[in-house]
This record gives structure tokens, sequence and C-alpha cells, in this order.
């Protein structure tokens, strides 16, 4: 560690990306990811096991966040989210490309997660960066659905029968709850926040196969255990938004998230949180000013600021961010 006083200022990250079966080319094409053709992820902010952020700038480049926060808990995280998720960073930061259909799917949330897997659960959001005419997502069912009902479609293959699906397009936001079944649909670029977690249960893979001749594992009865049967509309996100403002997209107890829309200079005012802060570049380049440092941020990159940071400034002729913390 090059100091024993934390140095605060705007910490970026090596993206880790991800090759899926159902990735593709945007994050390379659009976002400008050093990525293959079928990246399907760009994990920007993480702390999962085996898949640990690498800092890019800065005095503290090489090290890993992990390696950060053994060290400046407080500075970094907060301690009011150091006290309640015991030092380790609660969410897992991504962009996404869905050149085909992502597996219907379904997560579990906090007790069942700790109980299987001592984990978090996985309660997360999406905003929609860019969408391909007709594309559509699945959120949640059609009717409710018991489950029997449920198993008995899984056995005939006609699951897709009940599910919700809703096109999309830029900007479009939605808050998917643990036990929620969702997809997210061919043709769809997003920004994903979710908690610190990995876990993922596979209800249906469109009888795909990958390059092998073999069908992907379905997670079938963890699925069926985590699964809320019930229709909820509380998945959709209402929200305006003007020029040099903010919108409020999710509040829950897992993160808060913004939407700030820059056409000119903003200030944002952090020093009443007890949280660190994420900005994620959705639409646009931005200039962020952090404690006398500026780094330019193009879309579809992100950077932390520490908690101990008070104020930023945003700069630009035209961009949207997503402001994320824990509140």
């Amino acid at each position: 560690m090059t100091s024993e006083k934390f140095i605060p200022y705007g910490i970026r990250f090596k993206p880790i990306i991800k090759d899926k079966i159902w990735g593709g080319s945007k994050l390379r094409n659009l976002l400008g990811k050093s990525a293959s053709d079928k990246a399907g992820e760009s994990w920007e902010i993480s702390t999962v096991e085996g898949n640990i952020s690498e800092v890019k700038n800065g005095v503290y480049a090489g090290l890993n966040l992990d390696e950060l926060l053994e060290h400046f808990p407080d500075e970094i995280l907060g301690k009011y989210v150091v006290d309640r998720f015991g030092g380790k960073f609660p969410l897992l930061i991504k962009y996404i490309d869905a050149s085909r259909n992502l597996s219907v799917q379904v997560h579990p949330g906090d007790e069942m997660a700790k109980k299987k897997h001592d984990s978090f659960g996985k309660t997360e959001m999406w905003y929609v960066m860019q969408a391909d005419e007709g594309a559509m997502i699945n959120v949640g069912w059609k009717n409710r659905i018991s489950s029997e009902e449920y198993s008995e479609s899984l056995k005939k293959g006609t699951i897709t029968d009940h599910l919700n699906f809703i096109k999309v397009q830029e900007g479009d936001t939605f808050f998917i709850k643990a036990g929620k079944v969702h997809a997210i649909g061919e043709g769809v670029m997003l920004a994903e926040i979710q908690q610190t977690s990995d876990i993922t249960y596979r209800v249906y893979d469109w009888d795909r196969i990958d390059e092998n001749g073999k069908s992907r594992e379905l997670h079938t009865e963890l699925a069926a255990e985590a699964m809320n049967y019930n229709v909820v509309d509380d998945h959709t996100v209402n929200y305006s938004i003007n020029n040099n403002s903010t919108s409020n997209l999710v509040d829950c107890r897992f993160f808060t998230t913004n939407l700030i829309k820059v056409n000119g200079e903003i200030k944002r005012d952090y020093s009443y949180l007890k949280s660190f802060v994420v900005l994620m570049s959705v639409e646009g380049e931005v200039e962020i000013g952090i404690n006398g440092k500026n780094d330019h941020l193009k879309q579809g990159e992100s950077i932390l600021i520490p908690a101990i940071c008070d104020f930023a400034h945003m700069t630009s002729e035209h961009s949207k961010l997503l402001e994320v913390y824990i509140s």
C-alpha cells in the first residue's frame, strides 16, 4: 500500500469481460470495450469470488477492490455500509449485451441465498441503453400461475405462454425483485445494478445447445422454491427527467439509483450520504471532477466515488448518468 492514509479520488476499474452463449458485439462496437463478438457482460465493479475488480487509475492502480477494502473500508464504503454489509462491496455493476435471448430465470432472496449458497440474494435493476427494433424483455407472469401449473408448463414446453413480455426502447427502466421470473431479450443492451451475487436459477433456455452439443443446466427445483407466482406490477419504473437535474429510478434497501441528465454543469453534494457512489455513463461523455482530479467518462464506463469524498462536478454537452449508492 502506497500510504497508510487513504488518498481520495474517483476510482476506475478494468472491466471483466464475460463471453456468453447469448453475447454479441455491442460491448465492443458501441461501448468501446476490448471484447470479442460473443461478449455478453462487462463487469465494471465486482467483488464476486474469482472476479475481483482491479484498479486501473491513480495511486492504487494494480490493486484489487478487496485489497483496498481490507485497508480502507470506512473511507471507501462508508461506516454505515461497512456495518450493514460486513465490509464487503454490496453491489455488482454491469453492462449487458443480449445478441440472443437470455435464459428465463429467477434469483433467490437473501434468506434462501444465505442458507443454500452462503451468499447475498439477487435483487436487480435494468436501464435499457439501446434496443433493436421490436426487442423485448420478460418480467413476471402474464397471469397468476400455481406451482403445479408452472411445473406442468415446463414438462409440456409451454412456459413462455405464461410469461409477461414487454417491448422496450432506450431509457426504459425495470426493477426486478428476487423471486420474479425474467429474461433479457434478443437485441437489448442495458446497464444492470444488482446485489453482489452470481446466483441464477435457470428455468428455461429456449431448447438451445452449446458448441459442444450440450444443453445448459437448468435449476428447476431451486427455481420453483425461489419463485413468486403472483402477478405484481412492481417492476415498471416511470420517471421524467429535465436538463441538469436528477430523477429517482429505484429506492430499495439494497441500493438507490438516480438518473442524472447533464447539459452544462452540475455539482453533486454527497456530504450528507453515508455511502460510496457509483456513476455509470449510459449516454454521451462527461467530465467528472472529484477532489481536484478530473476523469473523462465515456458511454459504457463507470467510476467509484469513495464515501469520504463530498462533492462531484459533472460537465458535459449532453450525457446521462446512473448514480448509485446505499441509503
